[in-house]
């Protein structure tokens, strides 16, 4: 007998009431002859082959820009917050597919530097009167108005996700404080959310994910502090000693990755009802708690991370004024500088041709139909222009870019 309860009744599925809702796009997506895949696995696979998902490997996690192939980059987290929301849909009858799909998408908007470069990109927002950031709106952003791929006819064309995953994605926050997580009743416009965490997703599979993502990050920020010698094991130890001497009753063995995620999948899986929604034993909560707590104070903060954040922010601020300054002469700003900074210019070019109405022209060369976002003749539509193209750079874009900047 299966011991864990059984979300079917509340499954996205064609059961559910709220299913056409789930799976409406914005617009009709071409279809492909034959296709076999639901609306969620399509849309999944329509993440993964778009290039703000590739970036993600080159993206900081917590350690910035790692030259260590065995540290997570963002890229590594959303798989295991992947693994991590298909092991728990799976044994409450939840969608797998719509787990996955929210769980590969959730973090595609996430700045360089990880949560210090979307502090630093807030900063200049509010500094210019832009758009406010965060990287959850951010991540629906890139998603409906920035990632394309090539339909049937070698047309660059949107993403046109659905409904349920565009939800999911911008209503992920991992930073989870209450003791429990339902879906919210209603649909609402995705783009009238103020801020990351104020409301909770509309399906149960995208409340999956956003505890997936919690439990994807936190056992794995561990094993890279010791892998970078941020921590100790005798600080691992003493962290576990005080977990099992509070908690007698939580079952891990090993702060690392395999351990910490298996105790706390199960610990979920067993508390949770559809009736009293998602949620850990008030014990494994506290641990969560407790276990966030000793990394952001030992690792987050800690000097050497302390240091390379102020270098992070000169890269951020750089560029932003780099970039920003070549308004009203913004084509010729580009072409003066065009030999000092090959690699920015031309992307940063590239990018306005796409998305704005730089040259409609070459936009219509290069086979783009994708949504025009941007009046380039307007200041802040320009500079918000610049503050998106900067978030949606790799970190190693953005050193290489900077570099570029400051040399002779």
């Amino acid at each position: 007998m299966n011991k864990f309860a059984d979300f079917s009744k509340v499954r996205m599925d064609e059961n559910n009431p709220r299913w056409e809702q789930a799976i409406s796009r914005e617009t009709e997506l071409y279809q492909k002859e034959g296709d076999l895949r639901t609306p969620f696995e399509r849309d999944g696979m329509r993440i993964m082959h778009s290039k703000g998902y590739r970036r993600l490997k080159n993206k900081t996690q917590v350690f910035f820009a790692p030259h260590n192939d065995h540290v997570c980059t963002r890229m590594e987290h959303v798989q295991l917050v992947a693994s991590v929301a298909e092991t728990i849909a799976k044994y409450l009858n939840l969608n797998k597919d719509l787990v996955r799909a929210i769980a590969l998408g959730h973090d595609i908007g996430h700045a360089p530097f990880g949560h210090h470069g979307e502090m630093v990109l807030q900063n200049i927002a509010s500094a210019e009167n832009l758009h406010s950031f965060w990287h959850e709106h951010n991540s629906l952003m890139f998603i409906d108005n920035i990632e394309t791929l090539t339909d049937n006819n070698g047309f660059q064309q949107n993403l046109d996700l659905t409904y349920a995953v565009r939800d999911g994605i911008v209503c992920h926050c991992g930073e989870v404080d209450e003791k429990f997580v339902k879906p919210r009743n209603e649909a609402c416009d995705l783009y009238s959310i103020e801020k990351g965490g104020c409301l909770g997703p509309f399906s149960y599979e995208g409340c999956v994910v956003k505890l997936s993502d919690k439990i994807g990050y936190i056992g794995r920020d561990i094993e890279d502090g010791v892998s970078y010698g941020i921590l100790g094991k005798e600080q691992k130890q003493d962290l576990l000693d005080v977990v099992h001497t509070i908690y007698p009753d939580i079952k891990i063995n090993e702060l690392n990755t395999s351990s910490f995620t298996h105790s706390l999948v199960l610990n979920l899986c067993l508390n949770s009802s559809i009736e009293g929604g998602l949620r850990f034993s008030d014990d494994c909560f506290d641990v969560l708690k407790l276990v966030k707590q000793f990394n952001y104070k030992h690792i987050c903060n800690h000097p050497r991370i302390s240091k390379y954040k102020k270098y992070a922010t000169l890269i951020l601020e750089t560029l932003f004024e780099q970039l920003s300054g070549y308004y009203p002469n913004i084509h010729e700003s580009i072409n003066k500088d065009r030999t000092l900074c090959p690699q920015l210019m031309n992307a940063f070019e590239g990018w306005m041709i796409k998305y704005s109405d730089y040259n409609l022209k070459e936009k219509e060369n290069r086979y783009c139909k994708n949504k025009q976002i941007y009046t380039i003749s307007d200041e802040t539509d320009y500079k918000n222009c610049v503050l998106d193209y900067i978030s949606g750079m790799s970190d190693t874009f953005a050193i290489d870019s900077f570099h570029e900047v400051i040399s002779f």
